[in-house]
């Protein structure tokens, strides 16, 4: 039986860097080696090798070449790199609909969590939307520690005594684009894992960053994969009291995973549109509209100059600088066809009649989004002082119909589409969520990250108290307004936390350090806390189903239907051993579980080696060869 200590692999979030390399390896062999450094094997790339793979001019580590670069972007890579010492921590009482939902509030350092989240929700994203800090000089940027950043997130919260506290990013600091940088791009890292292959990632930002954005994107997401800057109308009437002009838009940068196979939605063909169709001929195609029937000479080849004559004997001819749509033969089989208007007397030049039935039914979206079409910053206002009446908690939400709109250009509604904003604020993206699932019959998920930053509300201590606070009332207010939708309105909070695996930090006392570390968990740590973080580790959903039922007298957990069994009671003896062993065994059978099973249990649990020893061999002949203590 394996222990799961704190550096094990099962303790960790995935090592991208580990991964990274394996990839390498498994590509070319001969460019991953290892050397000696401090008497341990490390593995290292060979440049050079690298460089003979693909050529020397392809290959360069030249400090002059083309991209963006500031001070503390290799750190801010490094740090994107290195794994999580951190875990999440349920919290049901904080929750709606806990053991239903599938939706998930996270409270917490979004680079932390991000990183948590890489063996559960790799290349499952389909839609990501951010509206981090502008970084307009007042708002905050998160500092982040290379060392210790759980450490770190624990003290800037409060969570902890000592540290700094969390401050804005102001404008005298001599790193006032570098901090806003190294937050950004340790996170889009990252966050690129999550997504599908068929995923897209939209991002609000203001003139004062988007340039900066735009290249950190392109290196990050690739320059290939960028599919438009979308400029919103934020405000519906000027301002005189300005400087200079009057700033009305925002913009949102649109990156597709992979632009080869991401494609945006139609939008839904408005009735002004198709009320330009009507059927003046009572055609039994149904409505038309009549459509130019030349094109630009330039365009045109011979055969599409000629004179036309119509059925009443009118002769037509182009216009100069153009010729006929079609060539005379195929504008034969159009008129055959009454595919040809010549007006009502039947003597007007000719025009290619456009069926509703046969066009998209749809419009493609364009890049400026008008505040009529999605809301503007006074609307978002609005929504949240309606759900908050005694109080406006949060300054500036953005409008739902915004996040409407994104979601109806990049989602379609199906029950495997999971959403997610890193950067949760009030939480107008999961209030969207709900309205869209609402309006439509969708089963869209959504993640919530948010940092618990102080607030100065009387009610509401942190930003991240306002965004679970919204959550309920908007569900609330959706299955109010939808009296018939029995969709998913709940969600389930999680807190970022210290891991529940007790790491070794010797004092000096050495016979004391022993006693302590007798239990490889935390004190205070509930069974469930450990659970979670088992799934997170093991690259399970947060929200994946969960059973419990008595064994042996013990309580055995079975998560994913058997692909995780944990038993983490205080006790097993060697006369416990083989019922629970057997009875675990046979509820794996009984579940019919694919694949394999880890089975989990406490360490200090054990009677004696006799009864871990048993336990995991009676359980290894019943197929359940991954067993570890905890």
């Amino acid at each position: 039986m394996k222990k799961i200590e704190a550096q094990s692999p099962e303790a960790q979030s995935a090592d991208l860097l580990a991964d990274n390399v394996a990839k390498l390896r498994a590509l070319f062999p001969e460019l991953v080696t290892e050397t000696l450094k401090g008497g341990k094997p490390e593995t290292v790339i060979n440049v050079d090798v690298l460089k003979a793979l693909v050529g020397d001019a392809t290959a360069t580590d030249a400090d002059e070449k083309y991209g963006l670069n500031w001070h503390g972007k290799r750190r801010a890579r490094q740090l994107a790199l290195t794994p999580s010492t951190g875990t999440l921590r349920p919290c049901p009482d904080e929750s709606v609909d806990w053991d239903s939902t599938q939706n998930l509030m996270i409270e917490g350092d979004n680079l932390e969590v991000l990183k948590l989240m890489q063996k559960s929700y790799a290349g499952k994203v389909k839609l990501i939307y951010i509206d981090p800090p502008y970084n307009t000089g007042k708002d905050f940027v998160y500092p982040d520690n290379f060392q210790d950043n759980i450490k770190n997130y624990l003290e800037l919260t409060g969570q902890v005594e000592g540290g700094a506290k969390i401050s804005s990013n102001t404008e005298a600091s001599g790193r006032f684009h570098t901090d806003w940088l190294n937050m950004m791009y340790a996170r889009l890292k990252l966050a690129k894992n999550l997504l599908r292959d068929d995923g897209v990632i939209f991002i609000s930002i203001d003139d004062g960053e988007v340039s900066n954005l735009r290249k950190v994107c392109d290196e990050v997401l690739g320059e290939a994969n960028f599919v438009n800057s979308i400029i919103w109308e934020k405000r519906y009437s000027p301002q005189n009291a300005v400087q200079w002009f009057s700033e009305s838009h925002d913009f949102i940068l649109v990156y597709a995973s992979n632009k080869e196979v991401w494609k945006p939605n139609l939008l839904d063909r408005s009735d002004e549109m198709n009320a330009r169709y009507r059927n003046l001929d009572n055609d039994p195609r149904g409505d038309w509209k009549p459509a130019d029937a030349t094109a630009q000479a330039g365009h045109g080849t011979a055969a599409q100059f000629y004179e036309f004559i119509a059925p009443s004997g009118q002769k037509f001819m182009p216009p100069n600088g153009r010729c006929w749509v079609y060539t005379k033969p195929r504008m034969d089989e159009m008129v055959a066809d009454k595919r040809v208007w010549f007006g009502s007397s039947g003597n007007s030049a000719p025009s290619i009649k456009r069926f509703l039935t046969e066009v998209k039914q749809g419009v493609a979206c364009q890049t400026i989004w008008k505040y009529e079409d999605v809301g503007h910053n006074q609307e978002g206002k609005k929504e949240i002082k309606e759900l908050f009446p005694e109080e406006v908690p949060f300054d500036t939400p953005k409008p739902t119909r915004l996040i409407e709109r994104i979601l109806q250009v990049a989602t379609t509604g199906a029950a495997d589409e999971l959403v997610l904003d890193f950067f949760g604020g009030s939480g107008t993206t999961a209030h969207a969520v709900y309205s869209a699932n609402a309006s439509g019959d969708g089963g869209r998920r959504f993640i919530l990250v948010q940092l618990p930053e102080a607030t100065e509300s009387n009610q509401y201590a942190t930003i991240a108290d306002v965004t679970k606070e919204r959550l309920r009332r908007a569900g609330a207010k959706v299955k109010a307004d939808n009296p018939m939708f029995s969709g998913d309105t709940g969600f389930r909070v999680f807190k970022l936390d210290t891991s529940n695996i007790r790491a070794w930090q010797p004092s000096g006392n050495l016979a004391q350090d022993l006693v302590d570390h007798m239990s490889h968990l935390n004190d205070g740590r509930s069974n469930e806390d450990v659970l979670y973080e088992l799934l997170l580790k093991l690259g399970l959903d947060l929200c994946v189903p969960m059973e419990q039922r008595s064994i042996a007298g013990k309580t055995v957990h079975s998560i994913g239907g058997g692909v995780l069994m944990a038993c983490l009671d205080d006790s097993i003896t060697a006369q416990d051993a083989e019922a629970l062993a057997l009875g675990m065994a046979a509820w794996r059978t009984e579940q019919q579980t694919a694949g394999d099973t880890t089975a989990v249990f406490r360490d200090s649990a054990f009677e004696n080696d006799v009864a871990k020893s048993n336990l995991a061999a009676i359980l290894a002949q019943h197929g359940v060869a991954q067993v570890r203590s905890l």
